[in-house]
């Protein structure tokens, strides 16, 4: 299955494509690892990290999209969520994809690819008309020059993910057998870490 990114002057995509329906409900390596990273999360980042957090918002300022307030990248909510001693507990794979999130500092979007019928995948901005619902309550996030990922079927191009939300009707829950995630990385960051290294330890940890 292809994927095909058209902003890659700005933004890598690292895509991660998993069956999840072996994954044990108490995952012992994740856990080993986040526990203490929530701990290192509750204090200041060093200077490098927080130079790659502003490299990842800064990357999205692609046109008119402005990564402020309501609009960062989903990974700062996570880091605050962590500061503050409420980091997110929901499931298995749900945990692996925010433990990568709050390690490397990165957005990171997840779905359930057998909840939209796609061909091929495109990364691209937004246009000004392009939204989608992204929670139960039925609200919306426009998607005008935010980079967002669409799911392709004969032609036709539904937006389902970007680094901010993800849509309602593609998100994981218990029933989920199989993934997709992408990682958005900075296309001109040479420093660790590195997109390599996000993905090995992604992988890692869904298959163990």
């Amino acid at each position: 299955m292809s994927v095909e990114n058209l902003v890659s002057d700005r933004i890598k995509i690292g895509i991660v494509s998993a069956g999840v329906d072996q994954l044990p409900s108490v995952h012992t390596l994740l856990e080993s690892r986040l526990e203490p990273l929530l701990e290192t999360r509750k204090t200041a980042l060093t200077v490098r990290e927080d130079d790659f957090r502003k490299a990842c918002r800064d990357m999205m300022r692609i046109g008119n999209y402005k990564p402020t307030g309501r609009g960062k990248p989903a990974s700062e909510y996570l880091l605050k969520t962590a500061a503050d001693g409420r980091f997110p507990r929901i499931n298995t794979v749900v945990d692996i994809n925010n433990y990568i999130s709050l390690k490397y500092l990165v957005p990171i979007s997840l779905w359930d690819t057998d909840k939209i019928e796609a061909g091929s995948w495109l990364f691209r901005t937004g246009k000004e008309t392009e939204s989608f619902v992204f929670n139960a309550s039925g609200q919306t996030i426009g998607l005008h020059d935010l980079i967002t990922g669409f799911a392709v079927q004969n032609g036709k191009e539904t937006p389902i993910v970007t680094p901010i939300k993800d849509c309602q009707k593609t998100k994981t829950d218990v029933s989920t057998t199989k993934i997709m995630a992408a990682v958005y990385y900075p296309a001109h960051w040479h420093e660790t870490p590195r997109l390599n290294t996000i993905l090995d330890e992604f992988n890692e940890l869904l298959l163990n």
